[in-house]
């Protein structure tokens, strides 16, 4: 089992999440989240002042597939999130080892 992290612009995330149930990933987690990676933020200007916003909105979707799923999972994501534009976000992909399901004690892949 694989778990997948996608951290993206928040204007994306309808279109990512309908490309992950259209490739037949339906659990997600979802969690607002904020930093920044290369381009360390922007300024802006509030009643004449000047600012740093230097961590940005993003959104954090996370996935746990088994292996047959990875490829189509990742390819939904950057197809539905990319602009090609700095701050598309980043997929963090890592090994799970153990999956239960809490209400019946199911375990491995059928937890999922």
């Amino acid at each position: 089992m694989l778990k997948i992290e996608a951290i993206l612009q928040p204007s994306k995330l309808d279109a990512v999440k309908d490309a992950l149930l259209e490739a037949g990933i339906e659990g997600m987690t979802i969690l607002e989240a904020r930093g920044h990676g290369r381009q360390k933020g922007h300024t802006e200007f509030y009643r004449g002042r000047e600012y740093t916003v230097d961590l940005l909105p993003k959104v954090k979707i996370e996935i746990v597939v088994h292996e047959g799923l990875k490829e189509k999972a990742i390819q939904a994501i950057i197809g539905a999130a990319r602009t090609g534009r700095i701050g598309d976000g980043k997929i963090f992909i890592s090994r799970i080892d153990e999956a239960i399901r809490i209400r019946n004690d199911e375990r491995g892949e059928t937890a999922l």
